[in-house]
């Protein structure tokens, strides 16, 4: 039985109360503490557990509270440590943490979604799909006093994110604190993550000999853009294949050769009709898939990858992924991991609607934004007024009962108050007259003459 308070946010904010439990059972206090005991080399808990921090810090991501300052007061009273030590227990957390924070989250609610069934089309039936792609953080404040002396922008590191289109989910990340480090020093890490049968998708970056290599040798397909740096014969001409939605469709055999290893591979090339945002009017991808898998399928596979794009948007201007405030590399890679992994809640979110309400209802017409608006505007009350003993039976749930229950919460959610805002063609901008003898004008007037 639920609290009248509680029946009031599942009626009126369902998606904030899906939120909510979701958070309380990837966060469970003792299982965060046993996945930092799992993961830890030589931090250590002792006055502040890792399981207040990732509370805490869950609410810094979403935008709950603006600031980990801010975050801190509003839980004070349940901590027993300084802001000094919360932000000291930051600025350590090792990077193999972080990553296992995301990558055990998403294990779990990865169980759900196979609960719920078939939420959204597989990319290539059969298959598993995996799309990687980098991200560079964004600049910090010059808080830390080596960076005080100078103007340039303090970047406190890099990774390699590893999506599951299907599953909409954030799998992995590989960190590196030192944001000068090539993504390629970080492709041994990414290579154990490889396994039979799965399909990797990524941009030029990762096309090198030994990366296509390995994927191949491991029994495994890639579908990644070719680098102009990469050796190759061809074995045939481009052959013309016509026309698809996007522009002119080409294909040819060619080859290329590592430490005495011949791997054969297609080359597909895509004579777009309409220029890329970087101007670019053709795109060559190479692939190691089967014969049977048409160029067209490919080619549509390749152009999917915006999906990583799409998702670096949510967790930058949605979420509070990048706090500046975050100097220390590694306290700015654990907020970063965090962001990610409040992203899989929310696109948890996302595959129960589509389970309840249609895909196609969700997948193109609900805004990541006014999702996580409702829940930044409704969660500190909802915390406020429901006392925390109401969320206690969330831990008596297994997976099928915890599913079918958000379930009919989404049944409650009123999609018209989240839909994407369509706009119009953008129209030219007229050329703005300048006249130094008038620096302001009257609006009112301008209406008035107009």
């Amino acid at each position: 039985m639920l609290s009248n308070i509680l029946e009031k946010f599942v009626k009126d904010s369902p998606i904030t109360v899906m939120v909510q439990v979701l958070m309380t059972k990837i966060f469970a206090p003792d299982n965060i503490d046993y996945l930092f005991e799992k993961y830890a080399q030589r931090q250590y808990q002792q006055d502040l557990f890792f399981s207040s921090v990732v509370d805490l810090m869950s609410t810094v991501v979403c935008g709950i509270y603006p600031s980990v300052n801010a975050a801190y007061r509003a839980k004070a009273e349940t901590l027993t440590v300084s802001t000094t030590a919360l932000y000291n227990k930051l600025q350590g957390v090792e990077i193999e943490v972080s990553q296992g924070l995301l990558a055990e989250t998403a294990k779990q609610l990865q169980g759900l979604c196979y609960h719920l069934g078939d939420a959204g089309e597989s990319m290539l039936p059969g298959y598993e799909i995996r799309i990687a792609d980098g991200s560079c953080l964004a600049s910090t404040e010059h808080r830390l006093k080596p960076t005080r002396e100078s103007t340039a922008a303090p970047l406190p590191g890099k990774a390699i994110v590893i999506f599951d289109p299907t599953s909409k989910l954030v799998l992995d990340i590989l960190c590196e604190q030192d944001a000068y480090t090539q993504e390629r020093a970080l492709f041994p890490s990414l290579l154990d993550k490889v396994q039979a049968k799965q399909v990797w998708i990524a941009d030029r970056n990762f096309c090198t000999a030994h990366f296509l290599t390995a994927i191949d040798q491991k029994e495994a397909f890639f579908v990644i853009r070719e680098h102009k740096s990469l050796p190759t014969e061809e074995v045939g001409l481009l052959k013309s294949l016509g026309e698809i939605n996007s522009g002119k469709l080409f294909s040819q055999m060619i080859y290329f050769n590592f430490e005495g290893r011949v791997v054969s591979v297609r080359r597909i090339v895509l004579h777009l009709s309409k220029a890329t945002r970087d101007g670019e009017k053709e795109i060559s991808i190479l692939t190691n898939l089967p014969l049977e898998i048409g160029e067209e399928k490919i080619a549509q596979m390749y152009q999917r990858r915006w999906n990583i794009e799409t998702l670096f948007q949510t967790v930058t201007k949605n979420f509070h992924g990048e706090i500046k405030t975050l100097a220390y590399p590694k306290a700015a890679l654990f907020s970063y991991s965090m962001a990610l992994v409040t992203y899989n809640i929310l696109a948890t979110i996302k595959n129960i609607l589509s389970v309840v309400h249609g895909w196609g209802k969700i997948e193109m017409g609900i805004s990541d934004y006014y999702l996580v608006n409702e829940i930044q505007g409704t969660y500190r009350g909802m915390i406020i007024g429901v006392p925390e003993d109401d969320w206690a039976w969330i831990s008596q749930f297994d997976d099928d009962e915890m599913v079918e229950w958000l379930k009919s919460l989404a049944h409650n959610v009123r999609l018209k108050y989240f839909c994407k805002t369509v706009r119009g063609q953008k129209k030219p901008k007229a050329k703005l007259k300048n006249n130094p003898q008038r620096p302001h004008v009257s609006t009112a007037r301008l209406l008035k003459e107009n």
